[in-house]
């Protein structure tokens, strides 16, 4: 059975996030439903990790084994056909060894958060972009995300839900800038903690609102106490923009 990496963009809005739910729609059921289509016998859709309800992807890995021989663009147009109306695209696909695994080979996510601060409310940009009504300061909170750079235990940002064995974690890059009328914060690591990336934004905006500084962070970090998180943005924003792999 060919094992195929699939490369995927989606809206997050219709789902309850990658993963099959019971409740509701998920990414990941609907691309399966789309394989089932393509080859019955093909195998479950196993992605590079998850992104919860209503987060983007503008580069989702997941790969999937199929009975069937064919080529990778073959598959991709397929996929792309059978999802329909879904607003879930296959960007790429590529034949890969029979023991790659795109989640446990990947080596670094990273989240794209976007934000736009402005008083008017959103008529475009509805569901794919966090409006905070007031004026924020980029540089600011900038600083207060390098404090939030290396190794260390993100309690503060963790989600009471999260269900990762260690809150140790080690983030490699965190950047701060307004990019014309929005702000855009990216992060990236080799994973994440449940709700981490929106709670580490969430308290970055109290900084760009003068709330808190980069001592307040440290301090909110340092304390270990979830209780302690600035407010947890919403999900609109939010993007998982790509995965890595060693070459």
């Amino acid at each position: 059975m060919p094992r195929y990496k699939l490369t995927l963009e989606y809206d997050g809005a219709p789902y309850m996030g990658w993963q099959w739910q019971d409740h509701g729609p998920s990414v990941q059921g609907a691309v399966e439903a789309a394989v089932a289509r393509l080859d019955p016998d093909g195998s479950d859709v196993y992605g590079s990790g998850r992104t919860d309800s209503g987060v983007h992807a503008l580069g989702q890995v997941a790969h999937v084994d199929l009975v069937k021989t064919l080529r990778a663009d073959k598959v991709r147009d397929a996929l792309n056909h059978h999802l329909g109306d879904h607003p879930i695209s296959v960007l790429d696909a590529a034949i890969m060894p029979d023991d790659w695994h795109a989640r446990f080979d990947a080596r670094e996510r990273r989240y794209l958060f976007r934000i736009i601060d402005r008083r008017p409310r959103l008529a475009l940009d509805r569901g794919r972009v966090w409006r905070v009504p007031v004026r924020l300061d980029a540089e600011p909170m900038h600083d207060a995300a390098q404090v939030l750079i290396g190794q260390h235990d993100f309690t503060t940002f963790r989600d009471t839900q999260c269900q990762a064995k260690s809150p140790v974690k080690t983030l490699d890059m965190a950047r701060v800038a307004r990019v014309g009328a929005e702000i855009h914060c990216e992060f990236s690591a080799r994973s994440f903690l449940h709700k981490q990336v929106r709670s580490m934004v969430g308290s970055l905006v109290e900084v760009g609102w003068g709330k808190w500084d980069a001592d307040d962070m440290r301090a909110a970090l340092e304390a270990r106490d979830r209780t302690l998180c600035g407010p947890v943005s919403p999900p609109d924003g939010l993007y998982l923009i790509s995965v890595a792999y060693p070459d």
